[in-house]
């Protein structure tokens, strides 16, 4: 039997530290923080859905298929990411590179932020990923 107090607080509360997570995650090149805090927050808030509602209306909100494709897209992004900027940044080669901004401003420091926020997406996903395997029994 499902608590109805739970139930109405998750609703409340859930969408709050998926908030903060983004926060920590978008800010995370600025101050304490970054893709893997960030993701942890929000994949605890993945995982509190998953504990109120129920493993069936998880499914169907959170779809393995979709989250696959979201944490694989994310890998291949990553690496092209990742690999471009070792090839520009320490080759010296002329290649378009992102704008680093103005430090201190959330648009600032070229590759990272994009970087975080794949970072966070990956970690989120892994640990809902994990939560659902050791409820399922499957580990």
């Amino acid at each position: 039997m499902k608590d109805s107090i739970l139930i109405q607080v998750s609703k409340i509360i859930i969408p709050f530290i998926q908030i903060f997570g983004l926060y920590v995650v978008f800010n995370g090149h600025l101050s304490p923080g970054g893709g893997f805090a960030g993701g942890t927050i929000f994949g605890v808030s993945l995982i509190l859905y998953r504990i109120v509602f129920g493993k069936d209306e998880a499914k169907k909100k959170f779809a393995y298929k979709k989250l696959m494709g979201i944490v694989s897209f994310g890998l291949l992004l990553y690496g092209t990411m990742k690999g471009y900027s070792f090839i520009t940044g320490g080759n010296h080669i002329n290649l378009p590179k992102p704008p680093l901004g103005t430090a201190g401003n959330i648009l600032s420091g070229g590759f990272i932020l994009p970087l975080n926020i794949i970072v966070g997406l990956l970690v989120g996903i892994s640990m809902y990923f994990f939560y659902s395997l050791f409820e399922e029994g499957e580990i």
